[in-house]
């Protein structure tokens, strides 16, 4: 596998900033996670992504996955399953646990399938 590190830029940007939103990730009633200062990642050809501090995240509900992915421009991503009221989630949420200089804001964090967990974001 080519890991030549292209860096992001005109061609393919990618932004990280604090969002300014409260952001809350459910399974169900269950609240997974819960915070003030998420990160959000934009990134060319894909959606918006809230970057959740593992610190805001109720940690005992995540089980490790086997599943790991690779993106260019941030790295090797892990994956976790969430438990939740009607059995377990698989491969619900990922971080990069060390992730490319360019990106290396969403370090520590976590971030949530939308089609998987619901997450609603609102203004504080």
């Amino acid at each position: 596998m080519d890991r030549t590190l292209p860096i992001p830029g005109n061609e393919h940007p990618i932004t990280i900033e604090l969002s300014g939103l409260h952001v809350v990730v459910r399974s169900g009633e269950l609240v997974v996670a819960d915070t003030r200062r998420p990160l959000i990642l934009r990134e060319a050809g894909h959606l918006p992504v809230y970057y959740v501090p593992l610190a805001d995240v109720d940690q005992t509900l995540l089980r490790s996955s086997a599943t790991t992915t690779y993106c260019p421009y941030k790295g090797d991503a892990s994956y976790f399953s969430v438990a939740g009221p009607d059995g377990g989630i698989e491969d619900a949420a990922w971080t990069y646990p060390e992730p490319y200089a360019p990106v290396d804001a969403i370090a520590g964090h976590i971030a949530f399938y939308t089609d998987r967990m619901q997450l609603t974001a609102a203004d504080r």
